[in-house]
């Protein structure tokens, strides 16, 4: 069975395979996502994911690698990682009690092979208090992940539903891939390190 390569630093990607029983090897494609443009948030998640799966996969041709990005389309504009506080405190304060799409790029490349799909979640937020927004900016959680939040993290008590595939917005949606790696004929079960 051809090994799978996770080119992300996500360690909630990382965790999500893991707990569908794939044990990947990590290789981080180290790519530049500040110069990427794209005429909609789903074109920018699935660009970005190219990116970084070329990236690692051209030094791997004899591997499958996968490659996945996430952006926030919130107001119709295209959010990704705050890196800073003070942007992460304003993005919360715009998005609680309100709503934003989570868009996540997917791309599996085997050779010359490669598949890009774009998956798209909608996400509610909790109308949080501006305490609660400083205490969680301060913990650091929001600033190095898309839209400044997590489900699966200490963000989670801030999101009050959701619309779509759930483990899209921790930033894979497993169904999906699934259904990728059938147009490399490879069954989802092979990849199971746990039997």
């Amino acid at each position: 069975m051809t090994p799978l390569v996770l080119a992300s630093a996500s360690p909630a990607r990382l965790e999500t395979l893991r707990r569908a029983g794939v044990e990947p090897e990590v290789i981080v494609s180290g790519v530049d996502e500040t110069e990427v443009l794209a005429a909609t948030p789903g074109q920018l998640a699935s660009s970005l994911a190219q990116m970084k799966c070329r990236a690692v996969a051209v030094d791997h041709p004899d591997r499958l690698v996968l490659g996945c990005d996430s952006v926030l389309e919130f107001d119709g504009e295209p959010l990704g990682k705050p890196h800073d506080p003070r942007v992460a405190r304003e993005r919360w304060r715009a998005m609680r009690g309100n709503a934003g799409v989570l868009h996540t790029g997917h791309c599996v490349r085997l050779g010359d092979d490669e598949v890009v799909r774009s998956v798209a979640t909608r996400v509610h937020f909790a109308y949080v208090t501006d305490d609660e927004i400083d205490a969680y900016v301060a913990t650091g959680e929001p600033l190095q992940v898309a839209g400044a939040f997590t489900i699966d993290g200490l963000g989670g008590a801030f999101i009050s539903r959701i619309e779509g595939d759930h483990h899209n917005v921790t930033g894979l949606s497993l169904p999906v891939l699934r259904d990728m790696l059938h147009d490399f004929d490879i069954v989802w079960t092979d990849l199971w390190s746990v039997r």
